[in-house]
C-alpha cells in the first residue's frame, strides 16, 4: 500500500530577488523548515517541516519570507473536515495519542464576546480616572464573617480635647492576604514546560507590577528565590521540587488537583527535558521522565483535602494562605463549595481554553466547560450557602485582555490568571508545539541555544507594559460605569448584559439579555 502524503500545514513562501542567503533561517529554526546548498548558492525550505511560529519571518533581514496557511485542501466534506483527516493519518502511522498544547483551539462559544458592560449617563456620573483616585488593589484569601473595631487609643491620645473624632483599629484578627496591586496574576507555568528565562521574566514582572506569578508543578529554581515574595508555589500529585524550604519560602501555596487544558489526567515532562538544572529543582533523577498522577495517591475525597490543607497551613505556621486549584467541570460548583468548606482560603477555577505545555488533544478539546459558566455557577453557590467571605476565587483559562478581567469580576471572580496572553507578551506567536521542546522563541524549550534567544529583562518589561496597560483600561472602564473601586464591581452582574446568547445561557451566566433595564 502507498503511503498517503499529507499536505504540510503551513507553506514557506520565499522572495528570491530578496532572499541574500545569509542562512539566517537556516541557523535559526530549529525544525530545519530552512537548508542550504553550498554549490548553488541557494536556500530552500521545506514546507512540511514548519510549524508555524513565525520565528524566520521576524529576522529575515531583508523580509524575504512569508509564512501561510497551506491553500490546498482535501476535498470539502462538512463532517469530514481537513483536521480530522489529518489527524486520522497521524495516527494510522503512528498509533499513538496525538498532542498538543497552549489551550483548545476549537470553535467553543467564547462568552466574553457575548456580554456587555454597562456605562454612567446623567443620574450615575461617570469619573475620570486621570483626576480622581480608583482602586485596584485586591486581597486573596478569607475574609472574616464580621469585623470588630477598637478605640485606638495611641492615636487619640494626642488629639486635642476639643477634637470630636475618636480612631479606631481593627481587632479582628485576619488570615493571611495576598496583596494584588492588579487583579492579575501570571498562571501556573512550571520550570521545564518553560525556560528558565521565561521564568525570570515572570517573577521580575509581578515584583515590578505588585502582583504574583505561579511555579508551576516543577519546583523553585534557586535564582527564583530573590522573588519569593511575588511567589505562589504549587504542590501537586508528583510532589515535585516540595521541601520545607520550598514551602516556606512562597507568598502562598496552591494545591493543584486539575487544569483546565486536561481535566482528570495527570502530566508528563519527557526525560529529554529533564537537564541538571531541572534535575536538581525537581528532585528527580536527571533524563527520567517526570510523571505526575492524575490523582493525589493522599486525596479521594474532601476530607483528605482538608488534611493536606491544614498540614500545609501547619507546616507554613499558618502564615500563608493555602488554596486549591482545579478545573472546570461539570459539577464544579459542589466541588469548589467542598474545597472551601476544608479550609482553602482561595479557589483557582481553570477554564477549557487554559493552556498547557502538552495534553491529548482529545482532552483538551473535549473535556472541561468554559470559565464564564464556571465562574458564575461557584460564585452563585457560594453565596447561597452563605460562604463566599471564606475564600477568594480566581478566574483562569482563556482570559485575553483587561475587558475580559472586568468580565470575569463582575461575573464573581476576585482575580484571574493570565498564562497564555503572558507567553505572547514575551515572544510565542501560537504554534502549539510546545512538548517538542524546539521553541523558535526561547520559552517552551530547554535548548541552551534556544534560550538564550529570551532575554529576561526584556521579557519583564514587555509583561510589565502589557499589566500597566491593562491597569490603566481597568480604570477606564471602571471610570465608564460610574466605579471607583473594584471591590464594588465583585459579583456585580447588573453592570453586564447578554447579547446573542439562549435563555439558558442567561441564566447560567446570571445576566440580563441586552436591551432590559434593571
Amino acid at each position: 500500500m502507498a503511503k498517503r502524503p499529507t499536505p504540510a500545514e503551513f507553506v514557506i513562501e520565499r522572495d528570491k530577488e530578496k532572499c541574500i542567503a545569509c542562512q539566517a533561517c537556516v541557523r535559526m529554526c530549529s525544525n530545519d523548515a530552512h537548508s542550504y546548498d553550498p554549490e548553488t548558492d541557494l536556500v530552500s525550505s521545506t514546507n512540511s517541516n514548519c510549524v508555524g511560529c513565525h520565528f524566520c519571518e521576524t529576522i529575515c533581514p531583508t523580509s524575504a519570507l512569508t509564512i501561510k496557511r497551506n491553500p490546498s485542501q482535501f476535498k470539502l466534506n462538512a463532517n469530514w473536515e481537513a483536521r480530522v483527516i489529518r489527524n486520522i493519518t497521524k495516527q494510522a502511522e503512528t498509533g499513538g495519542i496525538l498532542l498538543s498544547a497552549m489551550g483548545s483551539d476549537r470553535p467553543h462559544p467564547i462568552y466574553w464576546d457575548h456580554i456587555l458592560l454597562n456605562a454612567a449617563q446623567v443620574t450615575n456620573p461617570s469619573i475620570d480616572p486621570l483626576r480622581e483616585p480608583m482602586e485596584l488593589r485586591t486581597y486573596i484569601g478569607r475574609k472574616p464573617d464580621k469585623i470588630q473595631l477598637m478605640v485606638d487609643t495611641s492615636r487619640s491620645a494626642g488629639k486635642n480635647k476639643n477634637q470630636s473624632t475618636i480612631d479606631y483599629a481593627l481587632s479582628t484578627k485576619l488570615s493571611p492576604q495576598l496583596k494584588l496591586e492588579i487583579p492579575v496574576m501570571f498562571s501556573a507555568m512550571s520550570y521545564g514546560s518553560i525556560s528558565l528565562n521565561a521564568c525570570k521574566s515572570l517573577a521580575r514582572a509581578a515584583s515590578e507590577c505588585g502582583t504574583f506569578y505561579n511555579t508551576g508543578e516543577g519546583g523553585l529554581h534557586r535564582e527564583l528565590y530573590g522573588y519569593s515574595s511575588n511567589t505562589i508555589v504549587q504542590v501537586a500529585s508528583g510532589r515535585f521540587g516540595v521541601h520545607k524550604e520550598y514551602l516556606e519560602t512562597a507568598a502562598a501555596i496552591e494545591i493543584k488537583i486539575g487544569q483546565g487544558a486536561k481535566p482528570g489526567i495527570g502530566g508528563h515532562l519527557p526525560g529529554e527535558k529533564v537537564s541538571t538544572e531541572i534535575s536538581r529543582t525537581r528532585m528527580i533523577p536527571e533524563g527520567t521522565d517526570a510523571l505526575s498522577p492524575a490523582p493525589h495517591h493522599d486525596i479521594y475525597s474532601i476530607e483528605d483535602l482538608k488534611q493536606l490543607v491544614y498540614a500545609l497551613k501547619e507546616a507554613v505556621r499558618y502564615k500563608k494562605p493555602v488554596g486549591v486549584k482545579i478545573a472546570a467541570v461539570h459539577n464544579v460548583a459542589p466541588i469548589a463549595s467542598g474545597i472551601v468548606r476544608a479550609g482553602a482560603d482561595f479557589v483557582a477555577i481553570d477554564g477549557l481554553r487554559g493552556g498547557t505545555g502538552a495534553a491529548p488533544a482529545v482532552i483538551r478539546d473535549n473535556v472541561g466547560i468554559p470559565i464564564e459558566l464556571a465562574i458564575a455557577a461557584v460564585d452563585n453557590r457560594l453565596r447561597e450557602e452563605g460562604i463566599r467571605n471564606q475564600a477568594s476565587l480566581i478566574a483562569a483559562g482563556g482570559i485575553r485582555s483587561s475587558s475580559d478581567v472586568i468580565k470575569a469580576v463582575a461575573l464573581g471572580a476576585d482575580a484571574v490568571y493570565i498564562g497564555t496572553a503572558a507567553l505572547i507578551a514575551m515572544g510565542c506567536n501560537l504554534c502549539q508545539r510546545c512538548y517538542t521542546g524546539k521553541c523558535n522563541w526561547g520559552i517552551a524549550t530547554q535548548d541552551p541555544y534556544l534560550t538564550k534567544r529570551l532575554n529576561p529583562d526584556i521579557g519583564a518589561r514587555r509583561l510589565t507594559k502589557l499589566l500597566r496597560a491593562w491597569n490603566l483600561e481597568i480604570k477606564e472602564m471602571l471610570g465608564g460605569m460610574g466605579i471607583n473601586a473594584i471591590e464594588s464591581l465583585r459579583g456585580n452582574r447588573e453592570q453586564l448584559r447578554g447579547v446573542g446568547l439562549s435563555d439558558t445561557e442567561l441564566k447560567l451566566l446570571g445576566i440580563k439579555p441586552a436591551g432590559e433595564a434593571w
